[in-house]
């Protein structure tokens, strides 16, 4: 059932949102995805003013001039007042409002409302979770030592930065009241090092820092009794359960990073919940949550959707951030790249993505990554799990997807809109041209 591709529907679907017309290449299995006409929107935005993303650049953020220079994340290289100052931006454009306070609280009331929860403010001593992606720093690949805690290897790697995540716990506890101690930040795969965690812990000692091993006064990741169950209905694999962390909070944050990936071709705000399993994604015994995700075409079964749907993951994500400070090629750079399309013309890419739609973010984040390499973001079913993501209802693949329940049950609705924008110079998508319901891009040139 996992790798069952229903190519009838898939054929049906393909023609309504304009794929049909790169079948043939797909099917013979070549190396880059067919480029043409953007696709018209699919899906249902999200979001208070549906399909909104904003996307903030701002070169005086860093002055790394790269390796041999420190570390990125050392001293003043990425400065914490310009992620405030981005991080500020981000939530004011995405609600129109003036103030962080303002903001924050338009957030959480619409968040709130949107899950029947009526317009209700955030409440005191309600939890908040951080979702960031530390994927050079998991704990099976050699990069940190796991007895100091300190990184052996990757030292600069494109990590979502210690720096964007303070931004918006400042912003948390300062504008709205939030209590350090209710914020959580983890990754349930890594180890929190102590390079990341000391700058962390400097700002917010009493918040609190969960990972998978638990030493030197972090929180062990445990399992709760809440289950997730595979649409694809593996049968003869250990049950998956949420972190406990996850399963008792109320609200959650997706903080990727902006980067492409050698297998999946991307991996952003979809990919970031691989992390937040107890369990390694390919662990012995359990569902191998690479064998989907991995294919190389459209109109399959896509892991990143169940996530994407689960009740106690996007279900309780309020926000979506994907941090493009640095950006790079997963797992094959040990340090991030200079970018060569515009407007960042042979600099670090200084960026960051905010939605309330966790498939158009992803989907602006592929199309920068497509604008910049012909590789690995370019593959054939690149945006397929966008694609399942936005007609979660009734998908390409045909899948039933409930990742709530134990057999198939209630079907999840769609999960947000998907296009791609018109060219890369203009970056403009069916909102931005008038012509649609489809993603709004909001640009914001915030340097000092």
């Amino acid at each position: 059932m996992c790798d069952r591709l229903n190519r009838r529907k898939f054929m049906e679907r393909a023609a309504a949102i304009g794929g049909a017309a790169g079948l043939s290449t797909v099917w013979a299995g070549e190396s880059k995805a067919v480029t043409g006409e953007p696709a018209k929107p699919i899906g249902t935005a999200k979001g208070i003013y549906p399909g909104r993303v904003v996307w903030v650049h701002d070169p005086s953020i860093t002055t790394w001039k790269g390796p041999g220079d420190g570390r990125w994340y050392e001293g003043d290289r990425t400065r914490q007042d310009r992620a405030d100052a981005m991080v500020l931006r981000a939530v004011c454009e995405l609600t129109n409002e003036s103030t962080a306070a303002a903001a924050w609280d338009k957030l959480f009331r619409h968040f709130n409302k949107s899950r029947g929860k009526g317009d209700t403010a955030y409440q005191a001593g309600q939890k908040i979770v951080i979702k960031p992606n530390w994927v050079g720093m998991i704990w099976r690949e050699g990069a940190v030592d796991p007895d100091t805690y300190k990184l052996i290897k990757r030292q600069d790697y494109m990590n979502t930065s210690p720096q964007m995540i303070i931004a918006v716990m400042r912003q948390l506890v300062g504008a709205i009241g939030v209590r350090p101690r209710d914020i959580m930040v983890c990754d349930s795969l890594a180890y929190l090092v102590h390079e990341y965690y000391d700058i962390l812990k400097r700002d917010f000692p009493d918040s609190q820092y969960s990972d998978y091993a638990g030493r030197f006064d972090r929180i062990q990741v445990a399992n709760s009794p809440i289950s997730l169950y595979w649409s694809c209905r593996p049968e003869g694999v250990s049950p998956d359960f949420l972190p406990s962390c996850i399963a008792e909070t109320d609200y959650m944050i997706n903080f990727a990073s902006l980067k492409a990936h050698t297998a999946t071709g991307v991996t952003l705000c979809g990919k970031n919940h691989f992390g937040s399993l107890v369990r390694w994604p390919v662990q012995a015994g359990y569902y191998d949550m690479h064998r989907a995700s991995f294919a190389k075409r459209w109109g399959a079964y896509r892991e990143q959707v169940d996530l994407m749907g689960h009740a106690h993951l996007g279900g309780k994500t309020m926000v979506y951030l994907i941090d493009g400070i640095y950006s790079g090629k997963h797992p094959v750079d040990p340090v991030p790249r200079r970018w060569a399309s515009p407007p960042f013309s042979g600099s670090w890419t200084c960026s960051l993505l905010a939605s309330q739609d966790p498939v158009a973010v992803d989907s602006v984040g592929l199309d920068f990554l497509q604008a910049e390499w012909d590789d690995f973001p370019r593959q054939p079913g690149v945006d397929d799990y966008l694609r399942e993501a936005a007609l979660a209802h009734d998908p390409p693949s045909g899948t039933f997807y409930d990742p709530n329940h134990a057999a198939p049950t209630e079907r999840l609705a769609s999960l947000g809109v998907h296009e791609h924008w018109n060219n890369a110079s203009e970056k403009k998508y069916s909102r931005n041209l008038g012509s649609g319901e489809g993603i709004d891009l909001v640009s914001v040139d915030a340097r000092a």
